[in-house]
């Protein structure tokens, strides 16, 4: 019960601020409707697919979940610079209890926010004559848990470590960060080079190869993708823990 009453509490601190609306659900359909508008213009000889619906509904996913990070820092560092943390720290929670009561609104808004996405892309699919699995969004949501996971404990590292101005700038540059090199708005792969090796060290790029994949049911491109960012999401739990307690333990 504990629990429960201290994710209502940060759902609710959430979801007051109406920017959370806007980022959170708003934001990744709109572009989702923009991208769906630019596909539209390139002619079909350029054979570029990037913004195709089967592609770009699990890319944008991906992206909505960047905010989510986001939001996440900035509510951790209002409670650790306000006296809430001083607070909660007197109460008879332990830590495991205040990390699931961070997590748990945070993971459900994500869900919400790609179920949204999704409803929207098969929407979109359905006006412009595009295709796109309902079988394969439904597992695509599966598949990227552990994306969304990574996205949350960055956020609880940017909360835990940083002050309240410096965790939203931070989150704003992994933002770009991450929809650059997780090939959200251009094909990593066709650009090659240094650029592809470095995508391929880090998260997000894989984030997206999974997402994609589950899309089209490719079950064995999802478990070989999926292998980075189970390993990031493993290691950042880890540090999230780690300062999470070490940020409550100086208040």
């Amino acid at each position: 019960m504990k629990v429960v009453a201290f994710a209502r509490r940060n759902a609710k601190e959430i979801l007051r601020d109406p920017l959370s609306y806007i980022f959170c659900l708003g934001f990744p359909v709109v572009m989702l409707i923009i991208m769906t508008i630019v596909n539209e213009s390139i002619p079909k000889e350029a054979g570029m697919d990037i913004f195709a619906m089967k592609k770009l509904a699990p890319a944008i996913v991906v992206f909505g979940f960047t905010f989510i990070m986001l939001f996440t820092a900035i509510l951790l560092t209002k409670d650790r610079e306000g006296s809430f943390l001083s607070r909660i720290r007197c109460a008879p929670v332990r830590p495991w209890e205040l990390m699931a009561g961070y997590v748990l609104p945070v993971i459900l808004i994500g869900l919400g926010q790609a179920l949204i996405t999704y409803v929207a892309a098969w929407i979109i699919s359905m006006l412009s004559g595009s295709e796109i699995s309902i079988g394969g969004m439904i597992f695509s949501v599966v598949a990227l848990m552990p994306a969304m996971l990574i996205f949350v404990a960055i956020g609880v590292n940017l909360g835990a470590l940083f002050s309240e101005r410096a965790a939203p700038g931070l989150g704003s540059v992994l933002i770009t960060v991450a929809s650059m090199l997780g090939g959200i708005w251009m094909d990593i792969e066709a650009v090659g080079g240094t650029l592809l090796t470095v995508a391929k060290a880090l998260p997000f790029y894989w984030c997206c190869r999974v997402g994609r994949a589950a899309v089209e049911l490719d079950y064995g491109e999802v478990l070989q993708s999926g292998v980075v960012p189970l390993i990031y999401c493993i290691g950042l739990w880890v540090v999230a823990a780690l300062t999470l307690g070490r940020a409550v333990g100086k208040e």
